[in-house]
């Protein structure tokens, strides 16, 4: 098995646009979510050539086994960034091959290379808490409560 993992960037909007259609092989139980709706090309390549996105896939071949999505977050005082891991997801027939350990190894990689202090992740389940344990992240002893506020769109 030779996984390799890629950046992307302009011109790979067909890759997200089909991650989105394939997302339920992605999450904890396959088929078990509708795919997502995919961005169109403009919505795509804007997405892809905003600075603060950073996105990578891993493969075998031309098979699509993992990616990470994280963003960039710039801090308001003194100099540097952080990263939030927003999402991460392992093909479940490729789950438990390291896939998920060499996307964070890689995101890590880039972290070190521009300066970037730390990384945040919400882990949502207990298999999500073990798997980045097991990647060095720990549990804080004050955790912060997250608070959702859904604005409505205007037409």
């Amino acid at each position: 098995m030779a996984i390799t993992i890629q950046r992307l960037g302009v011109g790979d909007e067909a890759i997200i646009q089909q991650l989105a259609l394939d997302d339920a092989l992605f999450g904890l139980e396959p088929d078990d979510d509708q795919p997502l709706i995919a961005l169109d090309d403009h919505a795509a390549r804007q997405f892809l050539a905003n600075p603060a996105v950073l996105y990578w896939v891993a493969r075998e071949a031309e098979v699509i086994t993992g990616f990470l999505y994280c963003l960039v977050v710039p801090l308001r005082s003194g100099a540097g960034s952080e990263v939030l891991l927003y999402e991460i997801g392992v093909h479940h027939q490729w789950r438990r091959n390291g896939i998920g350990q060499a996307l964070i190894q890689t995101m890590e990689a880039w972290m070190a290379e521009h300066a970037t202090s730390a990384v945040w992740v919400l882990a949502d389940n207990p298999a999500a808490t073990l798997f980045y344990q097991a990647c060095g992240f720990a549990i804080e002893e004050e955790q912060p409560t997250y608070l959702v506020k859904n604005i409505e769109h205007r037409a």
